[in-house]
């Protein structure tokens, strides 16, 4: 570690970082088992309730391309006083709201302070570790934090089951203000901040986007999250409207799909001793299309078949986040928070994407979702082989891990 957290300590700094992560999956997670019967309390369609999801993740990527370069100015810590503040009072104006419209509007104004949150805790890490040991770190913080998709939609259903929706953003208010205590032990991490007029720090974004070899990158590690996120969007639906589930069994059953994920990042450090990281991702993207062919076969037979192909390419997409997240971060040397920034933004503002295409056809989400991953999976690997023995790829990617 770079710079010494000595109130946190390596432990603390650890969980901060966890807790960071957690933000997007557990804002998402946390009402999925609510979906279905906020449609019937709203008396609205399956398209505006999943508006509440589409308008956080595209509110969320905007948030990021505004947090994100202005941390570089202002330091890491005053930003996450700043977003977290804002999250909270928004997660408490969703739990007020009586309006699909108002709850819309609430999550936007949720997505914008998330971004803020997600973004500044990625920076953190590289402003704190070096190459090697924050590939090791990113994968340790992405395992743990994946219990929180685990955990969440069977709190969701714990709480729907006792109270309503509502109280699932009281939930997140009170965990977002546990977050803002450990961030005040927290010891500023950015050594030397930009001192150009304000409207530069947004004007990097473009300096780092014109980089043609992390644009490229950019381009397809950003696709992948559209397998994930799109999931996340029907899975609701498939499970209780679709196979008769009970919310509290669809929250079992969604655990299980984020506690495969868990596997993502383990599985990751242990091929990497072995194998090279262009072959493992490559070979992912390639899972991701199997995953996509066994979906339109068997998806639609059972719940069980679908929970397993669907955790399937879950693991895919999970492992391609670490290498994925560290060869983009290693094309720039200057201009980390800006970066991060379009990382983020990027991923998240196609999986909101991939949650829209396949929700517009309700009529048959198990087929849309598979046609999806066959797509994005075959155009990714095409894309990843024409560049992975390139220089800048393969002399930026870490050698067999000793871990």
């Amino acid at each position: 570690m770079k710079i010494a957290q000595p109130s946190l300590g390596k432990r603390g700094t650890a969980f901060l970082l966890i807790a960071l992560g957690a933000f997007p999956p557990l804002t998402i997670d946390l009402y999925l088992p609510a979906l279905p019967q906020m449609t019937k309390t709203f008396a609205t369609s399956q398209g505006m309730v999943n508006l509440t999801l589409a308008a956080y993740m595209i509110a969320f990527s905007i948030g990021i391309l505004f947090w994100g370069p202005l941390s570089e100015r202002t330091g890491r810590k005053p930003i996450l006083f700043m977003t977290l503040s804002l999250y909270i009072a928004a997660s408490l104006l969703c739990a007020l709201a009586f309006q699909i419209e108002y709850l819309i509007g609430f999550r936007i104004l949720q997505g914008f302070a998330g971004g803020g949150v997600a973004v500044v805790g990625t920076t953190i890490v590289k402003d704190l570790f070096d190459r090697r040991e924050r590939e090791q770190v990113m994968a340790v913080i992405m395992s743990l934090g994946i219990i929180a998709p685990m955990v969440a939609p069977v709190l969701g259903a714990f709480l729907l089951k006792i109270a309503s929706w509502h109280m699932m953003f009281v939930a997140l208010a009170v965990f977002a203000s546990f977050v803002f205590v450990l961030v005040i032990f927290y010891q500023e991490t950015l050594e030397e901040r930009s001192t150009g007029p304000l409207y530069k720090s947004w004007l990097r974004l473009g300096v780092v986007v014109l980089n043609p070899r992390f644009a490229y990158l950019l381009l397809i590690f950003s696709a992948a999250p559209m397998c994930l996120m799109s999931f996340l969007g029907i899975a609701a639906y498939v499970y209780v409207d679709g196979f008769g589930m009970s919310e509290q069994a669809f929250s079992f059953i969604f655990a299980f799909n984020a506690a495969c994920a868990t596997i993502g990042p383990i599985l990751y450090l242990r091929l990497s001793r072995r194998i090279k990281v262009e072959t493992i991702i490559q070979g992912c993207f390639g899972v991701i299309v199997l995953a996509g062919i066994a979906m339109l076969l068997v998806g639609s037979v059972s719940p069980w078949l679908f929970a397993a192909v669907a955790a399937l390419n879950t693991v895919a997409v999970i492992v391609l986040r670490v290498p994925g997240a560290n060869l983009l971060l290693e094309q720039q040397t200057f201009d980390t928070g800006s970066a991060a920034a379009l990382i983020q933004f990027s991923g998240t503002i196609m999986g909101a994407l991939g949650i829209q295409i396949v929700s517009s056809r309700s009529d048959n989400l198990i087929q849309s979702y598979g046609v999806l991953l066959v797509v994005v999976g075959a155009i990714c690997a095409m894309l990843w082989f024409l560049v992975r023995n390139k220089p800048f790829v393969a002399e930026k990617v870490t050698k067999p891990l000793e871990v």
